[in-house]
């Protein structure tokens, strides 16, 4: 009697299931590959979703005149120097332009055990929004107040153990260790801000008026002997700012972008900058993007070794399953039947382990999203596959199919002769 092929996936599930133990062995090897794979696809559109909202609806940053890259690493991720201050006048004029519907002020240059030290506005914590506009909140306590308060991000307050009423004292300079202190003037943390995922974890806040207060005393870097200024007396003093670092201002039309940018940069007091921050985003992840090009071929190995693994485990059986192959071919199967059937265990392995791999992939988001968001700031969204992903999909269940080739052309040589021999 004939062995039809409608009966091939029959047969193949049949096999399977005699040999469950190695199946489960290999779709589960199969299923932890397409996991990783699916999770470095979210965490590289979640990473570069979130790098994208870092600061949402600041329409313009300004700055001393030099590179959007440049601007926007000091300006937002704290990271370098600007090339030169902004005045407090020029910051003014800006302030007063009819388009301006908000500005805050930001002064670099302090830092607390390695972390930057910024000099804003009460301000800075009703407009700075990140994450398709959401804004700043406060794990505990509110904003400064007092002349001497401070506003610490998750990451300060985590490092360094700090809570609400805990003295902080800001040191001047970037480094991490510094020897050059305002003791004399301490802070006092007042609020601690909620995680964002962003690098205002990592700032501490405090008031413009408090940038000026600790470096009355100071010139060209360094305190001047003999005219110390203790805390009390300089609230009795104008505290003012002369200049700033930079400035984020949001506008009452978006239409009047392009308009205030022109202007800005055609400044005649000083020479300035102003940069849209979601293009400057944009061309600053052309520059460090790469790594997600390297997660994605990483993960595309690790699968690519899972089916070598399938594979092997159907050549280790081949030999185990020569009779099988002899008494179906003894019983009318043709010889495509027998390719069928291996090709078809090949394929179905692969197709189990995707679906286990999806499920598993969907039941670790479930369960680990709020503590990835609340740890890291990685906002990791729970939707369907895209199409990008459902093609990476379908393409494995495909190259499955095709490793699988590999064992059923050898077994399709196998003659019926060759299967009855009893090998010593």
């Amino acid at each position: 009697m004939s062995v039809h092929r409608h009966i091939v996936p029959r047969l193949a599930m049949q096999s399977l299931r005699n040999r469950a133990l190695t199946a489960f062995l290999t779709v589960l090897a199969i299923a932890f590959s397409v996991m990783l794979l699916l999770g470095v696809e979210k965490v590289r559109t979640g990473a570069r979703q979130s790098f994208a909202d870092t600061i949402s609806g600041t329409d313009l940053i300004v700055g001393a005149r030099s590179g959007s890259i440049q601007l926007l690493l000091y300006s937002i991720f704290r990271i370098g120097n600007a090339t030169n201050n902004v005045t407090w006048k020029s910051y003014e004029d800006i302030a007063k332009r009819p388009e301006v519907a908000w500005i805050v002020p930001m002064s670099l240059g302090d830092s607390h055990h390695g972390f930057r030290v910024l000099g804003t506005t009460p301000d800075y914590f009703e407009h700075y929004k990140y994450r398709h506009g959401q804004g700043l909140k406060f794990a505990a306590g509110g904003p400064f107040k007092d002349l001497f308060d401070a506003v610490i991000g998750a990451d300060v307050a985590k490092a360094l153990g700090y809570k609400v009423g805990d003295p902080i004292i800001v040191a001047h300079g970037l480094g991490s260790v510094s020897f050059v202190e305002h003791a004399d003037k301490p802070f006092r943390v007042s609020g601690i801000l909620a995680k964002t995922g962003t690098p205002v974890d990592r700032t501490v806040h405090v008031s413009l008026e408090a940038i000026e207060a600790i470096h009355v005393d100071w010139q060209n870097g360094m305190p001047q002997p003999g005219q110390s200024v203790s805390a009390d007396d300089v609230r009795k003093m104008d505290l003012r700012p002369k200049a700033i670092t930079a400035a984020l201002v949001g506008l009452k039309s978006k239409l009047a972008t392009f308009k205030l940018q022109r202007a800005i940069n055609g400044y005649v007091e000083e020479p300035l900058s102003a940069i849209m921050p979601g293009a400057a985003l944009q061309e600053l992840w052309g520059l460090v993007g790469t790594a997600e090009t390297a997660l994605s071929v990483v993960s595309a190995m690790v699968v690519a070794t899972a089916l070598l693994g399938m594979v092997t485990m159907i050549l280790t059986t081949l030999n185990e399953r020569r009779r099988e192959m002899a008494i179906l071919r003894s019983v009318g199967a043709r010889p495509t039947t027998v390719l069928g059937l291996l090709a078809t265990e090949a394929g179905l392995l692969t197709l189990a382990g995707v679906v286990l791999g999806v499920a598993m992939l969907y039941g670790a988001l479930l369960v680990l999203r709020p503590w990835v968001d609340a740890t890291y700031g990685l906002n990791l969204d729970i939707n369907a596959p895209t199409a990008r992903e459902w093609i990476m999909l379908g393409g494995i269940v495909v190259a499955g199919f095709l490793a699988g080739l590999l064992p059923a052309m050898r077994a399709y040589r196998l003659s019926l002769a060759d299967g009855m021999t009893v090998r010593t």
